[in-house]
């Protein structure tokens, strides 16, 4: 049986990516010497929140996730980022490879919740391995499965996350909306001859404070 451990070397923005992604760099480990003629290799990307200390402010916007911090022993859990998958090429020892992690944006997202809210520090991060190991056999190739508790912790900075964003929404976040809201928003817009959506969003906080106000 092979002997297979995971670290993660680092985890930076793909520059070129018509889309966020962001490109681990992951180092693969094998102990007993076995030729390895190839890994078909599924990792789940898990965010752990409990493992960091949050700011005030950074309290506040996780309100909707988390709710207040009087309920955060119970609330505050691991929670799935991301799956993604890759196929390592052969080798004997150790070998490094590249694992693309899809990012999104969208606020419907929990985890893109919880990471526009963090301002600094780090992202406590683990990846959960899976998948099928080609090794050679007496008859030819022989074929395992990656031990279920295979996995690797990474603390992600912040900023790393923040760059990734920036580099595809510059200055911009998104918000999902029905269809019937956004026919509604469009002609509000449309009546009002708004340049933008940031000016029409803009006037409709402006009235809704003014007649909340006394």
């Amino acid at each position: 049986m092979t002997d297979l451990q995971f670290t993660v070397l680092d985890l930076q923005p793909e520059p070129f990516a018509a889309a966020p992604l962001l490109t681990a760099r992951l180092r693969v480990d094998e102990g007993t010497g076995a030729v390895v003629h190839a890994l078909a290799l599924r990792v789940q990307v898990r965010i752990e929140p409990q493992r960091r200390a949050y700011s005030d402010d950074e309290a506040d916007v996780l309100l909707d996730l988390f709710g207040g911090r009087a309920r955060w022993s119970e609330t505050v859990r691991p929670f799935l980022w991301t799956h993604c998958v890759t196929l390592v090429q052969g080798f004997t020892g150790s070998t490094e490879v590249d694992v693309p992690l899809p990012c999104t944006y969208d606020f419907e997202v929990s985890a893109s919740k919880y990471l526009h809210a963090l301002q600094d520090g780090e992202v406590p991060l683990v990846l959960l391995f899976s998948g099928t190991v080609f090794t050679r056999g007496e008859t030819g190739f022989a074929v395992q499965q990656v031990p279920w508790d295979s996995e690797a912790g990474y603390r992600m900075p912040v900023a790393v996350w923040r760059r990734t964003m920036d580099d595809h929404f510059p200055n911009s976040a998104w918000i999902r909306l029905g269809r019937d809201q956004f026919d509604a928003l469009h002609r509000f817009r449309t009546n009002h001859a708004m340049i933008g959506w940031d000016d029409t969003v803009e006037l409709l906080l402006d009235r809704a404070a003014a007649e909340i106000l006394p």
